[in-house]
């Protein structure tokens, strides 16, 4: 454990000097829970503790910087930062540690300021750097030894984050495990009521930690992290306002963490309680976002719901050990319509969202106001294979079964009304999204061709790199391609269990994305696009994912390609 067991030299370097002396809580120490409810010993501290995610706060463009000493080369390392209601940039680096002075332990030590500028005085080699709101990792199975600084940075406004360091990840493993389908299932809707469902955490059924499910509801869109949904939440409490004097604290807060002592600014809330996690921490709370812990239980019934609105639920494990959390897959539903309403009105050109509960089945009418020639059908599902039928004054016109993006263009015929059922799939429930149209060239779908495979070109692949292609249509679109790192035993099983399909590139990681371009070619049997990802590393297998962005804004993904580049060239 070493983080924080460093020279008393350099612990000066990092802590204020106290009127006694103080010892820095490692993991190896039994007081280690004891040492963090002194407040004195993290007043203005800037040091981050091993093992113990902290919370702090950001004024906008305003820089802070945290330290942690790694002693030994070959140490594991893994930093996690959680922007909570704010992008944030952050970079991590490392410096060599300097020799200690002569005489050590005897005589007494430079002033801190001197001693500060002596160490830091070098900016150190960078290792990794981020910019987004999303939760990222730095993860090292073996790090060198030195004083290593994060530095972070808010340029839209004042932000909390949350940060965890830990030099023993194989066996903190403080977040929860996310099980093999993190997706929430929808089991039964109602006009006031959803019914949520999903699989247990393995840190509760396997390792036996004590975990509990806080679900989150609101109307406008899901969330990444419950530091997010605390952000938005607690907007009026102590815990997520700029820091202000006077505050009190719990035995469990970090007091004045990362704030200068000459300001007396910096009390801010921790929020390490875990017996009172569930609390609701606004005296009063946002009325279109509510959170509610349950327990251990896998099943909840979210009631009080209005009435063909759509929700948006999110789900996270917390474990109430740490009081640290992993987010399920999100997803939304709508509720049922009042009795009379029994069919959903499309309008012309416009992208409706649908959801169909397991084996059941949801009536669109679409009539449109002017006499037409053709009309098209544009149906993208967003998890598995839905049913569409299409009738025209009661004539049946189409029955296919649909899965990802499919556009159906039928003849059309003066003033007549077409009906549409969607019927769901067996194994769970469906979400789609649906747009008609007398007017193809003001589709908000982009064009899409036969085939959305892409194409690994085995003879190109190296060490580093790999070589695919895709095509493209006569319409010009925009391409975004992503990879993501996986594990060698990843199939196509595990592919379909990936979050739904309707969710575009900006619900990635920005670390993700490798480029975005636009293409297109007048002669279809040229419409077709080659490109190198560079930067991989030997024998890993990657998962590279292509979005077609069209002009409406409306994201499709092409299927999913596994790749993996060699292990030796």
């Amino acid at each position: 454990m070493l983080l924080l067991r460093c020279p008393l030299p350099f612990l000066l370097l990092l802590l204020p000097l106290g009127s006694r002396p103080q010892k820095l809580p490692t993991r190896d120490e039994e007081l280690f829970q004891m040492q963090i409810r002194d407040k004195a010993f993290f007043h203005d501290s800037s040091v981050i503790p091993d093992g113990a995610e902290i919370s702090s706060y950001l004024f906008r463009d305003t820089p802070k910087r945290y330290f942690f000493v790694v002693e030994e080369d070959n140490t594991p390392l893994a930093v996690t930062v959680t922007p909570c209601d704010a992008p944030l940039e952050w970079k991590l680096s490392v410096q060599e540690l300097p020799e200690e002075a002569s005489g050590e332990g005897s005589g007494d030590p430079e002033p801190l300021e001197q001693q500060k500028q002596q160490i830091t005085s070098e900016e150190g080699t960078e290792l990794f750097s981020y910019k987004g709101n999303d939760v990222e990792y730095f993860v090292s199975s073996s790090s060198p030894s030195g004083l290593y600084q994060l530095d972070l940075l808010s340029t839209e406004k004042d932000t909390h984050f949350k940060v965890y360091a830990t030099t023993t990840p194989e066996s903190d493993q403080p977040y929860p495990e996310l099980p093999y389908d993190p997706r929430i299932d929808v089991t039964s809707l109602g006009r006031t009521t959803v019914t949520l469902a999903w699989k247990p955490s393995p840190t509760a059924s396997l390792l036996r930690q004590p975990i509990q499910y806080c679900i989150v509801i609101n109307k406008e869109h899901n969330f990444k992290s419950l530091c997010a949904v605390e952000a938005k939440l607690s907007s009026d409490d102590a815990f997520m306002m700029a820091p202000k004097p006077g505050l009190d604290f719990s035995p469990f807060d970090f007091a004045h963490f990362g704030f200068p002592a000459d300001n007396n600014s910096g009390k801010e809330r921790g929020f390490l309680k875990s017996s009172k996690f569930g609390r609701q921490t606004s005296p009063k709370p946002r009325v279109d976002l509510h959170r509610v812990c349950i327990g251990n239980k896998n099943i909840f019934t979210v009631s009080d719901l209005k009435p063909d609105t759509q929700y948006y639920f999110d789900m996270f494990a917390v474990n109430t050990n740490t009081n640290m959390s992993t987010a399920y897959v999100g997803t939304f539903a709508r509720t049922k319509e009042e009795a009379k309403q029994k069919t959903v009105e499309l309008k012309d050109g416009k992208v409706t969202d649908v959801f169909i509960k397991r084996k059941g089945a949801k009536f669109l009418r679409f009539a449109p106001v002017s006499s037409h020639q053709k009309v098209t059908f544009s149906v993208h599902s967003c998890l598995d294979a839905v049913q569409i039928q299409v009738r025209r004054d009661g004539k049946l016109l189409l029955s296919q079964s649909v899965e990802g993006v499919r556009q159906f263009q039928l003849r059309g015929k003066a003033k007549a009304k077409y009906l549409i059922r969607l019927k769901g799939s067996k194994k769970g429930a469906s979400m789609l999204k649906i747009l008609a149209t007398t007017r193809p060239n003001k589709q908000s779908f982009p064009s899409l061709p036969e085939d959305t495979r892409i194409k690994a070109f085995d003879k190109l692949r190296t060490c580093s790199s790999v070589t695919v292609a895709w095509l493209g249509t006569q319409e010009r679109n925009k391409f975004c391609i992503y990879k993501r790192e996986v594990d060698d035993n990843y199939n196509e099983e595990q592919k379909k269990r990936e979050q739904n399909q309707c969710l575009g590139p900006d619900t990635r990681k920005k670390s993700e994305k490798v480029l975005c371009k636009y293409f297109h070619s007048q002669n279809i049997q040229k419409a077709v696009t080659t490109e190198t990802i560079r930067g991989l590393q030997p024998g890993k297998s990657y998962l590279l994912d292509v979005y077609v962005i069209g002009h409406g804004g409306h994201a499709v993904k092409y299927q999913s390609k596994l790749v993996k580049t060699r292990k030796f060239c």
